[in-house]
């Protein structure tokens, strides 16, 4: 039995990694300066994840709507995606990361969603924690492609129930997220896992991204620890 003064874990963190282009801004620094710093700050992260306990970890890492910003910022974005998954995955594989992938991957081309694949094949079988990578990826287009599947499957509207719409989204086999964190100072989600979010802890930072610490993190974790979660119920 655990330590009745033990701090609560949450088992699963989503993270908005937000700030990038703030950050390079305020040093005078192309946007994509940003979001390699970015990068750094996600190997931080997930290093702390696992020292933490959490064992999965979502990452928004490319919205669908960021196809809409510059083609040489997105250029940047998509190089920096496979720079990081040719020289990160060695060290997530030995740290017994698995990677999973939501989002619309073949929009990336087909040599980089081959990639994502073999990724995802070769740390399939690890077990610390399992890093998902949200990558042009949209919560409402999440929900309108589970609708598809159903109708798809001809599912009656008597067979569909919220755990078997959950069962037909991306996330499905992964516990909703407990805490959501955003950092830079926004405080809204963005149309990020609008389902999976519905009872998440909500943890806002003014840190920007390529600044977010283990020290932010562990704060995140105890800010979560403090508070009461009912999910719908009276405090008893």
């Amino acid at each position: 039995m655990a330590d009745s003064c033990s701090p609560v874990i949450p088992r699963h963190v989503a993270i908005i990694m937000d700030g990038n282009g703030r950050w390079a801004a305020a040093r005078g620094l192309p946007r994509a300066i940003g979001h390699r710093e970015g990068t750094k700050a996600v190997r931080r992260t997930i290093e702390a994840a696992i020292e933490q306990g959490v064992q999965y970890l979502t990452l928004f890492a490319f919205s669908s709507e960021n196809w809409q910003r510059p083609p040489e910022e997105v250029t940047d974005l998509t190089g920096l995606l496979r720079y990081y998954l040719r020289n990160e995955l060695n060290e997530l594989h030995e740290n017994g990361v698995r990677l999973v992938v939501i989002g619309e991957r073949d929009r990336f081309g087909p040599n980089l969603a081959a990639e994502l694949a073999q990724a995802e094949v070769r740390t399939a079988g690890n077990t610390k924690l399992t890093l998902v990578m949200a990558l042009s990826y949209g919560g409402r287009a999440d929900i309108v492609e589970a609708a598809r599947r159903a109708l798809a499957a001809g599912l009656s509207p008597d067979a569909m129930s919220e755990a078997k719409f959950a069962s037909l989204l991306s996330t499905d086999g992964i516990p909703d997220p407990d805490l959501l964190i955003r950092t830079s100072g926004e405080e809204r989600i963005s149309n990020f896992l609008l389902w999976q979010t519905a009872y998440a802890e909500l943890y806002f930072t003014d840190v920007l991204w390529p600044d977010f610490e283990t020290a932010d993190f562990t704060k995140a974790l105890a800010e979560f620890a403090r508070r009461e979660r009912r999910f719908g119920a009276r405090p008893e």
